[in-house]
């Protein structure tokens, strides 16, 4: 876990694909609790830390997540995460090239509870969720493409989903048609950046996450990206 910003209201850390943001049953350490404990020692609090979480990332995937440090940060960002106000942008790399290399995507998603998986439809079905997403590939390699991906909606897996549909899948997503898995465990997708203004003190929030050290397809092809 990496601080990427921290005031008395809210909390901004860069999440490693090994890390799950809220306790689940594996009962592995959320990163929920590593924040607080990280606030507790910090600031020398005694007794119980709040620590909220408004949003979540798969645990496969890294990058960027926020949590709030206060009851009237977590409400107000909640609503904000609802009603689409803050900004987030996603890379992934794809083995498999998207075509066209720009689109905005439309499907039908349906989440599979007992799968952990969403399936994709092309039209409305029974049950389904309308999921929409824009991509652009911005660096290439030899093998592989770099996208960036901005989500109007907030699905289960839906980049994920979205992304294998068009024949994408992400590089180690194995759930999702990748030929193979990464070495460590996590998937090709992080969550790279957030905009959004403060939910107390209104001020406008702007933040990159760096992107996984351990991986040299994420530096090779980020030196792409603008060339």
């Amino acid at each position: 876990m990496t601080i990427l910003y921290e005031d008395n209201h809210i909390i901004i850390v860069n999440k490693t694909c090994s890390e799950i943001v809220q306790a689940d049953k594996t009962g592995d350490t959320p990163l929920s609790e590593t924040v607080k404990n990280y606030i507790k020692e910090k600031y020398n609090k005694p007794g119980n830390v709040f620590v909220g979480v408004p949003h979540r990332l798969d645990r496969p995937v890294s990058g960027i997540v926020v949590f709030a440090r206060t009851d009237k940060a977590l409400s107000r960002l909640n609503e904000m995460f609802r009603t689409h106000q803050i900004r987030k942008t996603y890379w992934a790399i794809v083995k498999d090239a998207p075509n066209p290399p720009a689109a905005e995507l439309t499907h039908y998603l349906i989440r599979k509870e007992k799968m952990n998986k969403s399936f994709a439809y092309d039209k409305e079905v029974r049950d389904s969720k309308k999921s929409i997403l824009s991509y652009k590939t911005i660096a290439r390699s030899d093998k592989y493409f770099l996208l960036e991906i901005e989500l109007q909606t907030g699905r289960h897996h839906q980049i994920r989903c979205q992304l294998a549909k068009i024949g994408s899948p992400i590089k180690g997503d194995l759930k999702y048609g990748a030929a193979r898995s990464n070495p460590d465990g996590g998937i090709c997708l992080h969550a790279r950046s957030v905009e959004f203004i403060h939910p107390v003190s209104q001020e406008k929030i702007s933040i990159v996450a760096p992107l996984p050290e351990n991986d040299v397809l994420w530096r090779v092809l980020s030196s792409f990206v603008g060339k």
